[in-house]
């Protein structure tokens, strides 16, 4: 069963940070609040832990659209080719956001990920999940969490995601409410920006 933990996000507590960061490099599945929905996510680096993430949203590991949790823009350099100057003020104005970007993947991305051309970057505006990026010292692999209510696509209390979800996450983080609805998504992997899915986030950006 998983453990349920409090953190604050005006100023997240450390010792629940680490606690948090200690289950992903173990390989643990870890429920986070963001500045949207609600995310499901895991270590970038455990291959075990993104397996069981494939097997719960019943897609195959390869072919699964997940995002990319990150701290900050230098993060993405990581995962991501160079990137030119139009498409770095996108992402520093629209960065930390309600903001999903697809951006086109280089060739350090995870072997799991090796067949992927494009990946979805996230830097939410949240101090609980990007504290515990900072602290894993990597990205972790995210998708939301849906509801199979139809008239709430997302579920937004921590206590009704913790009863559903206990058995098959390691840690569920009560960061407060959460919204429902999910991130803008902007493919930026073209010649021209495009608005795959309009969500929070405003696309006056562009």
């Amino acid at each position: 069963m998983a453990q349920f933990i409090k953190i604050y996000p005006d100023n997240p507590n450390e010792k629940e940070i680490d606690k948090v960061v200690k289950i992903l490099r173990d390989g643990g599945l870890v429920i986070y609040p963001t500045d949207t929905v609600y995310g499901l996510g895991c270590d970038i680096t455990n291959t075990k832990a993104l397996e069981r993430i494939a097997k719960i949203k019943g897609v195959k590991l390869e072919k699964a659209n997940f995002s990319f949790i990150c701290y900050d823009l230098s993060n993405i350099s990581d995962y991501v080719k160079q990137i030119d100057t139009s498409t770095f003020k996108i992402l520093k104005k629209a960065l930390p956001g309600p903001y999903t970007f697809i951006l086109p993947g280089n060739n350090d991305l995870p072997k799991e990920f090796k067949k992927k051309k494009t990946v979805g970057i996230r830097v939410p505006d949240n101090n609980i999940a990007r504290d515990i990026v900072k602290r894993l010292g990597n990205p972790i692999v995210s998708t939301s969490i849906y509801d199979e209510d139809e008239v709430l696509e997302y579920t937004t209390d921590p206590e009704l995601i913790f009863e559903k979800w206990q058995n098959l996450v390691d840690v569920v983080i009560d960061g407060g409410y959460g919204d429902n609805t999910a991130s803008t998504v902007i493919d930026l992997s073209g010649y021209e920006p495009e608005v795959i899915r309009q969500g929070k986030g405003e696309i006056d950006i562009l």
